[in-house]
């Protein structure tokens, strides 16, 4: 079994990056500038924005981040995309999800500039992805995709399992995984709780992501020998240390670590995958903002 180690990938991507900043720099453009937008308090969201911080000074991006109340209107959320929208010195942004729940999700979305969504959420952009058109890709999807390319691991005419049909990952992930190119190619099959024989199904995977985001749903028997196993879960469930909780993804890694040929650890798989290909949306968004500039 070997790891795919996602905070080495990401580190390797960063570092690239950086470099593309800093000839940016060089040559008198802008740094590329990413706003978050958080609504209330869940600690989750929280986390994920201040990761997104870090990695932005890491890179030598620009970074904001604007606060609202738990209280915060769909109204007064509206009147911050907007301004979002028309602020030419931020080239990409994402509203972190979820939203309390006296918000319309799907609204706030479709507010948002198709040229600044580097979360990839937009209709217009899920569109163009399923096209194959250039697109700003959800975050996730295109982290697993890279984490498997760079990890050497080949899609091409594999059988992927897909567990977990969610717009933000399960379902952009199978698009991705299916493309006819030699980084895909892959013969998808998507499963989701109405899903009959599940067991089965996982067990003809030569790559299985699980992300139907139950804590360690994935077990042993679900999973043929030298299989790659990609966990986009991360829970918080109660244990007896010091800390009392520990992290697992969806997948129960202590006994199918034993059975397949390449893992993700959670943490460190996935999640730093994640904040990287924000990073590189960013990247892309302010790239094209300066080009229509000139």
């Amino acid at each position: 079994m070997k790891l795919i180690d996602g905070k080495s990938i990401a580190a390797t991507v960063k570092s690239e990056i950086a470099k593309e900043v800093a000839n940016m720099m060089d040559t008198d453009q802008k740094a590329p500038h990413l706003a978050a937008v958080l609504v209330g308090n869940d600690p989750a969201s929280e986390t994920y924005v201040a990761s997104k911080e870090r990695a932005c000074k890491e890179v030598g991006f620009i970074s904001s981040i604007y606060k609202l109340s738990e209280k915060t209107t769909e109204k007064e959320l509206l009147k911050t995309i907007e301004f979002l929208n028309n602020d030419e010195e931020i080239d990409g942004y994402i509203v972190q999800l979820p939203l309390p729940k006296h918000i319309d999700t799907n609204k706030i979305i479709f507010a948002i500039d198709p040229k600044k969504d580097v979360d990839g959420f937009h209709p217009q952009n899920v569109g163009r992805m399923v096209m194959d058109m250039p697109c700003f890709l959800p975050a996730t999807p295109a982290g697993i995709m890279t984490l498997l390319e760079r990890s050497g691991i080949e899609t091409e005419g594999k059988n992927c399992v897909v567990l977990g049909r969610s717009n933000i990952v399960g379902t952009p992930v199978a698009i991705l995984l299916s493309r006819n190119s030699k980084k895909a190619n892959g013969t998808v099959t998507l499963c989701h709780s109405r899903t009959k024989n599940l067991k089965e199904i996982c067990l003809t995977a030569d790559i299985l992501i699980a992300a139907i985001g139950k804590a360690e749903f994935v077990t042993a028997d679900m999973v043929k020998d030298q299989a790659v196993v990609i966990d986009v879960g991360i829970h918080r469930i109660s244990d007896n240390s010091e800390k009392g909780y520990k992290i697992v993804g969806d997948v129960k890694f202590d006994e199918v670590s034993k059975k397949c040929s390449h893992i993700t650890p959670v943490p460190g798989g996935v999640g730093p995958m994640t904040i990287v290909s924000l990073l590189e949306n960013t990247l892309k968004a302010a790239k094209i903002q300066q080009k229509s500039e000139l």
